[in-house]
C-alpha cells in the first residue's frame, strides 16, 4: 500500500517501551481478582467472554515479544501511520488465534508474556524490523500501536466488569495521538481542528485552511471519548447527545469518518 502522507508524529521510544509494561501490569492485576462466574461474562466485543477479552489482551505484550525472537523481516512493510486502517483486515485469524489460547492460568500467562517482553524488549534497536500480522514494522512503531491495543481492551475491560483498571499516562496519550494522526489522514485536510485535550490536536477534512484565530470548525472532546469514538465504541451522534464531544461549524461533523481502526 503506498506510504501515510502525514508525516509521523514523534514518539520517546523508552517512554512508550515503559507504558506498555505498566499498563500491561495495571491489567494483569486486575484480571487476577475476576472470579470465574466474571471470567465467564459477556463483553462489547460480540461473542467474546472477559476470559477471552483478558487472554486476548496478552497477545498485545506477549506476540511481540516471541516475534522478537524470530528472523528479523528484510524490508519494512508497514508505516506506523498506515496501521489503522489495515487491522480489520485480520480480525477473524485474531478471533481464532484469541479462541485458542489456553486460559486456565491467566495470571501465569501473563507473567510469562510481561517476563519474555523484559527480556527481548532490552537492548533491542527501535528501527529493528518487526514481523507483524499487518507486514513488517519498525520496532519503536509497533510499540505505539501496543499502547493502542492495550489502552482500548483496557476500557472494554472496565465496561464489561466495571472495573476501574488505571490508564497508565504515557500509554494513554501514545494511542490517542496515533488515533488522533489517523483521523487526519483519513482525512487529510486542514478545514476541522480536533482537540483531544491534554494529548493531541489535529487539522483534517478538506475545505478552507484555518490560519489564525478561533477556528471555524472544531472538534474536541476527552481522550476516552475519543478512543470510543475512534474505534467504534461510541456512535457520533451518541457521545453528542451525551455532551461527552462538543463541534462546531458547518464541516465539524466526523460521523462519516468514524471509526478510524480498522
Amino acid at each position: 500500500m503506498p506510504p501515510a502522507k502525514k508525516r509521523t508524529r514523534s514518539y520517546d521510544s523508552a517512554k512508550t517501551r515503559a507504558a506498555v509494561l505498566a499498563q500491561f501490569r495495571n491489567v494483569r492485576e486486575a484480571v487476577a481478582g475476576l472470579t470465574p462466574e466474571q471470567l465467564d461474562g459477556p463483553t462489547r466485543l460480540g461473542e467474546w467472554t472477559v476470559r477471552e477479552l483478558a487472554a486476548h489482551m496478552t497477545m498485545a505484550v506477549g506476540s511481540l515479544a516471541r516475534k522478537l525472537g524470530e528472523p528479523e523481516p528484510a524490508r519494512q512493510e508497514l508505516a506506523l501511520l498506515d496501521w489503522p486502517a489495515v487491522t480489520a483486515t485480520q480480525a477473524a485469524t485474531i478471533d481464532e488465534d484469541t479462541r485458542a489460547i489456553e486460559t486456565g492460568d491467566l495470571p501465569g500467562l501473563y507473567d510469562r508474556a510481561a517476563a519474555l517482553y523484559e527480556e527481548r524488549i532490552a537492548g533491542a534497536s527501535d528501527d529493528r524490523l518487526v514481523p507483524t500480522r499487518f507486514g513488517a514494522m519498525r520496532l519503536a512503531d509497533f510499540l505505539v500501536t501496543r499502547t493502542v491495543e492495550l489502552v482500548v481492551h483496557t476500557d472494554d475491560l472496565n465496561a464489561a466488569t466495571g472495573l476501574a483498571v488505571p490508564y497508565d499516562r504515557q500509554a494513554l496519550a501514545a494511542c490517542t495521538r496515533l488515533l488522533a494522526d489517523a483521523l487526519a489522514v483519513k482525512a487529510p485536510g486542514g478545514a476541522v481542528e480536533v482537540r483531544v485535550p491534554p494529548f493531541a490536536v489535529v487539522q483534517c477534512v478538506q475545505g478552507p485552511r484555518h490560519t489564525r484565530g478561533t477556528p471555524p470548525n472544531v472538534v474536541e472532546t476527552d481522550p476516552l471519548t475519543w478512543i470510543r469514538l475512534a474505534t467504534g465504541r461510541v456512535d457520533w451522534a451518541e457521545a453528542l447527545a451525551a455532551a461527552q464531544v462538543s463541534a462546531s461549524g458547518e464541516r465539524a461533523d466526523l460521523s462519516g469518518l468514524l471509526p478510524v481502526l480498522g
